[in-house]
C-alpha cells in the first residue's frame, strides 16, 4: 500500500498495479496506475470502493490493518467497473451485514457481476449517509464515464470522492506528475462525454471542496481550483495549447514519415510549438491526447490497399469515438498510384463536429522531392493563417 496520509478518519487502502502493461487492454501505462479505495472511520464506517480482483488480496490486508477489528457498516459503491468493482464480492461474503450503498442503476447492474445477499441502499440526488460526525451527500454523475456513476462529498472534511473524475494513469508511489497523465486519462477514458462532466462540474461548484479523492492517481489537496478549471476546458473541447500544432503520420517504408519530419521543422520555424507522432510505433492515446491539447493538426498518411494506412484508419476511429472537434487540420496523403488516403481522411475529419479543414490535400508520390518542400511550405502557412 502506497504510504498516503489523508486525515485520521478518512484512510487510503488502494493499491499500486505496477505490473501491468495495457490500462483496459489498450492503453499503454509504463508507470502502472493506481485502485484507490478508502475508509471513513465514525460511529459507523464505510468502505468506500473496491480494487481489481487481481489484487483483492493486498486491498483485504490493507483493509483490516485499518479496520482494526471492527466491521464495515456500508460499501459505498461510486462506479461499478472492474478495475473498482472487482473485489465487491470477496467483501461481501465476509461481512454479509453490510449494506451495500450505490445508485438505483448501480444495483440493477450488480447482478451481472456478483451474486451478492447483503442489504443494499439506493441513493439518490442528493442523498446522504450519516456515519457519526461524518455526513456523505451523494450526486450522480451517469456517464462520467458510465451510466451507474455517483460522487460522494463529506462535508466534515470538505472531500469529493469523485470516481473516475480527476483521475490519471500511474502509480501514486511513481509520483507522476499530473497534468499529462491526467490529459490522457480525461481524453481517452471520459472525453467522450464532455457535457455530462459539465453537470457534473455545475454541482460541484456549490460545494466547498478542499480535498478530491479520485479512484485513481493522487489525491488533490492544494491548488484545486487549478485541477476544476482543466477539467472545465476540457470537457467544453476548448484549446489547451494555442501555438500546438500535432504532426501525426502513419507510414509505410519511410517516405511518409521523412516528410512529416520536415513539416515538423516548417512548422518549428514559423514558430508553432510542434509534437510530432509516429501513428505506428507510438501509443495512440499520446496522439489522441496531443489532438485535443492542440489548436491545429496535421495529418499524414499512406494509401493501402485502396484505402487508408491501419495506423490512421485505426486514429481517425478513436477521434470519431471520443468525439474530436472545435479545431484545425491539415491533411497531406501518399500514393504511388491511385491515391486515396487524402478523400478517406477528408470524410473523416468532416464527419466531425467543428473541424476546420485546409483547402486542398496534399498529394506526395513516393519519395518526397525537392518540389515538395514549397508544397508543404504552402500548406504551413494556410493552416498557421487558420
Amino acid at each position: 500500500m502506497s504510504e498516503l496520509h489523508i486525515s485520521d478518519a478518512i484512510r487510503y487502502v488502494g493499491v499500486d498495479d505496477t505490473a501491468i502493461d495495457l490500462f483496459e487492454s489498450q492503453y499503454s501505462v509504463p508507470n502502472g496506475v493506481s485502485y484507490n479505495a478508502y475508509v471513513i472511520l465514525d460511529e459507523k464506517i464505510a468502505v468506500m470502493d473496491t480494487v481489481d480482483r487481481r489484487f483483492a488480496e493486498e486491498w483485504m490486508e490493507n483493509l483490516e490493518k485499518v479496520l482494526a477489528g471492527r466491521h464495515p457498516d456500508y460499501l459505498v459503491i461510486h462506479h461499478l467497473e472492474p478495475d473498482h468493482a472487482g473485489s465487491i464480492g470477496l467483501l461481501a461474503k465476509k461481512y454479509p451485514e453490510m449494506t451495500l450503498v450505490a445508485s438505483a442503476k448501480a444495483l440493477t447492474m450488480l447482478c451481472k457481476y456478483f451474486a451478492c445477499t447483503n442489504p443494499t441502499q439506493a441513493m439518490t440526488e442528493g442523498g446522504t449517509l450519516s456515519l457519526g460526525q461524518h455526513t456523505l451527500t451523494f450526486f450522480m454523475a451517469p456517464m462520467v464515464h458510465w451510466p451507474e456513476v455517483m460522487v460522494s462529498y463529506e462535508s466534515a472534511e470538505k472531500t469529493l470522492f469523485s470516481a473516475d473524475g480527476f483521475g490519471t494513469f500511474g502509480a501514486i508511489s511513481r509520483e507522476i506528475p499530473w497534468l499529462a497523465e491526467a490529459r490522457r486519462y480525461y481524453y481517452n477514458i471520459v472525453g467522450k462525454y464532455g457535457a455530462q462532466v459539465q453537470a457534473l462540474l455545475k454541482k460541484a461548484a456549490a460545494l466547498d471542496i478542499q480535498r478530491i479523492c479520485p479512484l485513481h492517481g493522487p489525491v488533490l489537496t492544494e491548488d484545486l481550483g487549478k485541477y476544476i478549471a482543466y477539467y472545465d476546458l476540457w470537457s467544453r473541447w476548448q484549446v489547451e495549447d494555442e501555438d500546438g500544432v500535432m504532426v501525426a503520420y502513419a507510414s509505410i517504408h519511410g517516405n511518409t514519415a521523412q516528410a512529416a519530419k520536415l513539416m515538423a521543422e516548417i512548422l518549428t520555424e514559423k514558430g508553432a510549438k510542434v509534437t510530432l507522432r509516429d501513428l505506428c510505433r507510438e501509443d495512440q492515446s499520446l496522439a489522441v491526447e496531443d489532438a485535443f491539447r492542440c489548436r491545429r493538426m496535421v495529418a499524414m498518411a499512406s494509401t493501402y490497399d485502396g484505402g487508408i494506412f491501419p495506423a490512421m484508419e485505426h486514429f481517425l476511429s478513436h477521434l470519431r469515438d471520443k468525439t474530436y472537434r472545435c479545431r484545425t487540420v491539415a491533411l497531406v496523403e501518399n500514393g504511388s498510384w491511385a491515391p486515396a488516403a487524402g478523400k478517406i481522411m477528408t470524410a473523416a475529419f468532416q464527419a466531425m463536429k467543428d473541424i476546420t479543414l485546409c483547402e486542398k490535400v496534399y498529394s506526395l508520390c513516393g519519395a518526397m522531392k525537392e518540389a515538395d518542400k514549397a508544397g508543404l511550405e504552402a500548406l504551413a502557412d494556410e493552416l498557421l493563417s487558420k
